[in-house]
């Protein structure tokens, strides 16, 4: 069982710098799970961690009910995957792909039976004889994941592996990364810092900053139920929306006032806010769920604010709208068919259903 855990491991560089501080989290045998945040927070080198690259200042790793504090990387049972492919120049990709069989003394044809097998996976039969400075990024970058698979470790690590590619390559290296967990039924454990890769790839999830894990859970929970601010902020494209203002109470109903709008709280959160009443707070919203008026059938007429549509960005099926409150910029993800202009007023229409709450001091979650 390809189990890997980590308890209470902190990473202090030389000169007191803490790159991984208390970190706690398990990956269960097959699955993927993938540590996001913005550069610096730690991801890789927790990563590293695992693979011994570095070693833990505290805490303990295991793998597959093995600690490896004190193993070698080369004893641990995994293999990793480089953000600049770390092939060799002087070789050809059969040789790259076979060249650890090789070093442990794997026979001839069993070497031969694995390299061609994992070429079939990848697609790159065909590259066998040539070397990394004859090949595309996306070839090398398959090349990589082979050398890996052809050893057959218990877990998978892979450090950013598709940030030199060109967008439409990251997508299908996205996908035949995907493509790869489900047939080896691997554990994969994948570090990135763009919030699209993790979304689409993890069964979990790791949101890190400043070394710290600040949520745990699967991508759908992630995006719908942030624990803080800093999470609701980094995952989604575009990033949720953020405006500070008061709750309010008046005659039995809540609601919220941005101070050049206000619009009605829907009864479930009552019970969350009341004791927040006439305090300032965070109100977040996603860019999905601000619709233009003319799209929606029914508007309840306290939930409509008019801005201002400074610009309008096509993209293709979409439309995003970047809108002044007089107090705060919006962006709203709105239909294609939508026909804003420039330095218009728009009604606009909030799914109060859907909105968050932060505390203003802490900025965690209220709901």
């Amino acid at each position: 069982m390809a189990q890997v855990s980590l308890k209470n491991v902190s990473k202090v560089f030389p000169g007191g710098v803490t790159a991984v501080d208390d970190v706690s989290f398990d990956v269960e045998n097959k699955e993927f799970v993938v540590l996001v945040g913005p550069s610096g927070c730690g991801k890789s080198t927790t990563l590293r961690l695992v693979a011994g690259l570095e070693t833990t200042t505290a805490g303990e790793i295991v793998i597959g009910n093995r600690k490896v504090n004190s193993i070698p990387p080369k004893d641990r049972d995994i293999a990793m995957v480089f953000q600049n492919y770390a092939l060799y120049p002087h070789m050809t990709v059969y040789e790259n792909m076979a060249f650890g069989l090789q070093l442990k003394k794997y026979p001839k044809e069993e070497i031969d039976s694995r390299v061609k097998e994992a070429a079939a996976i990848l697609g790159v039969e065909q590259l066998l004889k040539r070397r990394p400075s004859e090949l595309s990024g996306g070839q090398r970058q398959r090349v990589a994941v082979g050398r890996v698979i052809v050893r057959k470790p218990m877990v998978f690590l892979f450090d950013e592996p598709l940030s030199n590619l060109d967008a439409k390559l990251r997508v299908m290296m996205r996908t035949e990364i995907h493509r790869l967990h489900i047939k080896l039924q691997a554990t994969m454990i994948y570090v990135t810092h763009d919030q699209t890769e993790a979304m689409t790839l993890g069964d979990r999830i790791v949101v890190m900053k400043d070394g710290i894990i600040h949520q745990i859970d699967t991508p759908t929970n992630v995006y719908n139920r942030p624990v803080n601010k800093f999470v609701a902020s980094f995952i989604g494209a575009p990033p949720m929306n953020f405006m500070e203002g008061r709750i309010i109470k008046k005659e039995d109903k809540l609601y919220f006032d941005e101070g050049h709008f206000r619009v009605r709280i829907v009864e479930d959160m009552y019970d969350a806010l009341l004791d927040r009443v006439d305090t300032r707070v965070t109100m977040g919203v996603r860019s999905e769920d601000i619709h233009d008026k003319l799209f929606v059938s029914e508007a309840p007429p306290e939930n409509i604010v008019t801005m201002v549509c400074e610009v309008v960005e096509y993209l293709g099926s979409e439309v995003y709208l970047h809108l002044n409150t007089g107090k705060h910029i919006l962006i709203a993800r709105v239909s294609g068919d939508a026909d804003s202009q420039i330095n218009q007023d728009i009604d606009v229409v909030f799914d109060m259903s859907k909105i968050h709450f932060f505390d203003k001091a802490t900025e965690k979650t209220i709901i």
